[in-house]
This record gives structure tokens, C-alpha cells and sequence, in this order.
């Protein structure tokens, strides 16, 4: 077999989601030149599905600093606010840069943005493209756009393998039976890791294979024990098992019930609050589920979720909808700069492959969206700095990332689940999967219940480890204070 075809590009972006067709269309906008590599077909990533809108303060009665406050108080302590602060005051220009490249906001009959509420948020600032297809239209105006301009090369089924070091810099992509990508800087925009767990809303592709590249590389990587389990995602529906039903839909009005049919929880209270309260009414009554009840909610505001429960043989207009708690989006990952920079020279990290502490131990929902649009352009233009490598001999041989077993999700499930203790976490330590054993290290060494992370066993918060962050290099967790 000969050598892998080799592509010259300035950037080399892994992932194809927002994230990753932002810093794409920021660097070829520059001029550069830019290779994608995308496991999926474009516009069929994580980010396609994504059911929420995206957060900015946009409204007369709101401002980038509540933004920030509602930020801070979903993260529950352990938000760096640094980060919080660059997402919060650029979210409003980056929502006026994706309607100039083409994307269409849902207006109201006035023609100005309908702005959605969503949980933990104090102000109506999500804004919607098709309702509950946001995610899907941004991501296909951006592929769109992006496959238009010049000096782009998009390699679609197609998964990074490894990446290719020299002296220490990242100077590329190595592709499992494919070309080897060398560039001045690689952008790592993976998505995230929450299809490690059983019961999910990603798709299967979502195991944390760019945090475990770049962890190989050397990079470390922050805040795994926290997992944000969103709470309505549909359960004992076969064929729909896991399918998210937005949160934007409560924000209208639907309302949580338990088995004796009165509601039990503030709707709109952030994530971690919700979907904990929905797991001890389940525990207390011994139900799989609770119920949804949306039947007071303008159907045609979300088509796509309307029909997909339909097409399962549910009627959102005359039927409560079994819901339970579903891993949804971990907080924790490749730990970057305020510009996705990581320790490791030459590589980057945007979206759910990166944490920068904006989420703290619980995302406020919406943020993720602006976020990948936010940073994905930051890093590009930082990536555009990077020196130009020099003279490369043939690109090694890749080593491929080992993707979890169906044990290793059941033990997820069971063992870092929405509530854990050391039994089940020492348990997992044993797990054949690395990124199993190192959330289970992190989950260990946090000996309290902040946001998403609820030990049994340390049901307090301990005030001592605010904005203290569980950073791993290598293979063991230390503390690290954030600000």
C-alpha cells in the first residue's frame, strides 16, 4: 500500500458541526486554506439535530450583563467568568453575522426576531430557525456557504485517526483509510461525549473521539463528572427511545405531571434542578417516567417534534408524553483559552469538545449553539497565527481511537448516571474504555453535589471548591481554580 494522498491547508477543522463549519467559513473568509474533515455527510451532525435556539441578549428589556447573570447562576458557582463574558457580549453580533451569511431567523408578524424562553433564562432571548429545527437549518446554511468558497476541501465520511505531531506542535490530521491533512493550526470541533452513556439524545457517533485525540496528543482535559441529563426526552416509545422534546416547548407552557397527575416542579428552572426533581418523583413512585403535557402549545411553532411523536402513535394534542432524564451535553472537555487554544501548540478546541468554564456545572440551555459560533471564529482567527510547519517527511502511522463497547454505555448508565456514589464510580474505574474510567476519576475526586454532578453519598455542596475545575492531564485529576 502506498503513502496516504497528502492535502496542504492553513486549518484543519475535525467536525462538521456549527462549531466546526463556523471557524471553517471564518478562516476561508480570511483566505486561508481550509480542510474539513467530517465522519458524517455535512449537515448530519450532532449539531442537525439540535432542537434549541441560540442565546443573546437581543431585546430592549435585556443586556449582555443579565445574560452573564443567568449564566453564572445556572453554572452553579463554577462558571469561569471570563469566558461567560465573551459569549454574552459577542452573542448579539454573532446572531446579526449568521442572518448576513444567509441564515433565516423565525420573525414575528412584525418582522422582528421572535424571541424565545428557555430554562434559567430571567429574559426572552433564544431565537429559533424553523421552530425546533434550528440546528438543522443553521447547519445546512452554513455547509452551504462554506462549500462555496474557494480554497475548501470537505472530506465527508471520513474520521481523523489520529493526530499528526512533530517536536511537540500538532501539524495535522492523520484519517482512518484516508489522506493526511498537515496545516499550520487543527481545530478539533468534535462534539461532545454523551452517547458514552445507555439512555441519550445524541447520536451514536457522539463518544468523545476528539477528546481522546487530543488528549494522546497531550492536551488536558476539565470538568468530565459533569453531564447534563436533559430532562423531557421521550422513554418506552420504541423507535423513539431518547428523542428530545425541546426544552423551547415549556418555554410556551407545557407542563410536568407525576403519576398522581399534579405537577411537581418549576418547569423553567434550570436543567440540573428539573431533571433532578424528575428523578426522585420516579424513584418515590416507582414509574419510569413522567408526563409531559403540551397539549395547550401552538403545534405549528415545532413541527418536526409534533410530527416525530405522531409518527410513534403519539398525539401531542390530546396525550401526555412519557418523558425521563437522557444524557444530553457534558460540560467537560479539552481545556482551552479564551481564543480555543490548548496547551498543546498547533491545536485547538471549539463547541462540546472544548471547555473554556463558560458552562460551568450546568448549561444554560441555548448557550451551547452561540457558543460554537462565538468561539469558532475565535479560534480561526487565532489558528491564522500559527507558523507555517515546515518540510514533512511521510506522516506516521495512526493509531485509531477505540470506540466504547455496549457494556461500557450500560456501565455508564449505571454507575455515572444522573445520581452516583463511590461504589458505582470505583466500579467504573475497572471499565476497558479510557474516557469511562477518567469521567469516573473526575466524579470520584468531587466529593459534593454541585449542577449535574449529584453524589448519594455528598449531597451538600462544598462552597470550598467553587470554581475549582477537575483538570487531568494525563491520567490523574487535580483541582485547579478558574476565573
Amino acid at each position: 500500500m502506498g503513502a496516504p494522498e497528502r492535502i496542504d491547508a492553513d486549518v484543519a477543522v475535525v467536525g462538521a458541526g456549527v462549531a466546526g463549519l463556523y471557524a471553517a467559513l471564518t478562516a476561508a473568509e480570511a483566505g486561508a486554506r481550509v480542510a474539513v474533515i467530517s465522519a458524517t455527510p455535512l449537515a448530519q451532525t450532532a449539531s442537525y439535530w439540535a432542537q434549541g435556539g441560540l442565546a443573546a441578549a437581543l431585546a430592549m428589556n435585556d443586556s449582555p450583563q443579565l445574560h452573564l447573570e443567568d449564566t453564572e447562576a445556572a453554572g452553579r458557582g463554577l462558571v469561569r467568568r471570563s469566558a461567560a463574558e465573551v459569549l454574552t457580549n459577542e452573542a448579539p453580533e454573532m446572531i446579526l453575522a449568521l442572518q448576513r451569511k444567509g441564515v433565516a431567523f423565525d420573525a414575528d408578524r412584525y418582522g422582528n426576531l421572535a424571541l424565545g424562553l428557555e430554562g434559567g433564562h430571567s429574559r426572552r432571548r433564544i431565537v429559533h430557525a424553523g421552530g425546533s429545527a434550528t440546528g438543522r437549518r443553521v447547519a445546512r446554511q452554513l455547509s452551504a456557504v462554506l462549500v462555496a468558497q474557494p480554497g475548501v476541501r470537505v472530506l465527508e465520511t471520513t474520521r481523523a485517526a489520529d493526530l499528526w505531531i512533530e517536536d511537540g506542535r500538532v501539524t495535522g490530521v492523520l484519517c482512518e483509510d484516508g489522506p493526511a491533512v498537515r496545516a499550520r493550526g487543527t481545530i478539533i470541533a468534535a462534539g461532545g461525549a454523551a452517547a458514552l452513556w445507555r439512555r441519550t439524545t445524541n447520536p451514536p457517533g457522539s463518544l468523545g473521539i476528539g477528546l481522546l485525540l487530543a488528549q494522546r496528543a497531550g492536551a488536558a482535559i476539565a470538568d468530565l463528572e459533569f453531564v447534563q441529563f436533559h430532562p423531557t426526552a421521550v422513554t418506552g416509545i420504541p423507535g423513539r427511545e431518547g428523542f428530545l422534546v425541546t426544552e423551547a416547548i415549556r418555554g410556551e407552557g407545557a407542563t410536568l405531571h407525576g403519576p398522581d397527575g399534579e405537577r411537581f416542579v418549576e418547569e423553567l428552572a434550570p436543567r440540573d434542578e428539573v431533571s433532578r426533581r424528575m428523578w426522585e418523583v420516579m424513584s418515590e413512585s416507582g414509574t419510569p417516567s413522567v408526563r409531559l403535557d403540551m397539549r395547550q402549545v401552538d403545534a405549528t411553532r415545532f413541527p418536526n417534534v409534533v410530527e416525530a411523536l405522531r409518527d410513534s402513535g403519539l398525539d401531542p394534542a390530546t396525550e401526555l408524553i412519557p418523558v425521563a432524564p437522557a444524557a444530553h451535553y457534558v460540560m467537560g472537555g479539552i481545556v482551552t483559552d479564551l481564543h480555543g487554544s490548548t496547551n498543546v501548540p498547533g491545536l485547538y478546541a471549539i463547541g462540546e469538545s472544548a471547555c473554556t468554564g463558560l458552562h460551568g456545572a450546568n448549561r444554560l440551555a441555548s448557550n451551547s449553539l452561540s457558543e460554537c459560533a462565538v468561539f469558532g471564529a475565535r479560534a480561526a482567527r487565532a489558528a491564522l497565527d500559527e507558523p507555517t510547519p515546515g518540510p514533512a517527511g511521510e506522516p506516521p502511522a495512526a493509531q485509531p481511537i477505540v470506540v466504547p463497547a455496549r457494556d461500557t454505555q450500560e456501565a455508564m448508565w449505571r454507575d455515572a448516571g444522573l445520581v452516583r456514589d463511590r461504589e458505582g464510580l470505583e466500579r467504573l474505574l475497572g471499565d476497558s474504555h479510557p474516557l469511562a474510567r477518567l469521567v469516573a476519576r473526575c466524579a470520584l475526586m468531587r466529593e459534593e453535589s454541585r449542577g449535574s454532578h449529584i453524589r448519594r453519598d455528598f449531597p451538600e455542596t462544598d462552597p470550598a471548591l467553587d470554581l475549582h475545575h477537575a483538570v487531568v492531564t494525563g491520567d490523574a485529576p487535580e483541582f485547579q481554580l478558574w476565573r
